[in-house]
């Protein structure tokens, strides 16, 4: 019983402190507090409501990231169908703006290629931390999903950190692939 409600109990401290953190200047970040929040939501929503459908969590791998209420939907499904299916439940989750359907037709990725994927972004977000030529530039405010060696770049940019971002992601060994998803604020 007390680990039920634990669980609701920190999640809502985690997101009083994020609040806080932004709020007080000390996160960088170009999002407006509630779309921070709402795009947590999303994320969380799209995972539970994937995973609620026994055919998707059988036979397909799927992450949902969500940036600024646009969700970029990355992963394997072995079919058409199923890759259908997936984006029809991401696009009706509350506040979604937009779908980017980036989901392959094939057999779910190995262990092995997500932790490979995992040290990619990894590796990125190290470079992105480093660059220094840009005044008030932060690389984390760059959010980096990593699928199958294609490295998906997302955030509310000036155009000239975007490219900064892209020429960071190029650096990166094992990048086969750069999608960028900016919004570009200037």
């Amino acid at each position: 019983m007390k680990k039920q409600l634990l669980l609701p109990a920190l999640l809502a401290i985690g997101l009083l402190c994020v609040g806080c953190a932004t709020s007080s200047g000390k996160i960088n970040e170009r999002r407006e507090h509630d779309a921070v929040l709402i795009d947590k939501v999303i994320e969380r929503n799209a995972s539970h409501d994937l995973n609620a459908d026994d055919d998707i969590q059988k036979a397909c791998h799927v992450n949902v990231n969500a940036y600024n209420g646009m969700a970029l939907v990355t992963g394997e499904a072995p079919s058409a169908q199923l890759r259908n299916k997936i984006i029809a439940i991401v696009r009706v989750i509350p506040h979604v703006k937009r779908v980017h359907n980036d989901v392959s037709i094939a057999r779910p990725s190995s262990a092995e290629s997500r932790d490979n994927d995992a040290l990619i972004t990894d590796n990125l977000k190290t470079v992105l931390g480093e660059i220094r030529s840009i005044p008030g530039f932060n690389g984390s405010e760059i959010k980096v999903i990593t699928a199958n060696g294609v490295v998906y770049l997302m955030g509310l940019v000036h155009k000239n950190e975007g490219a900064a971002a892209i020429d960071a992601a190029k650096q990166v060994i094992g990048v086969r692939k750069i999608v960028t998803k900016f919004e570009y604020i200037d």
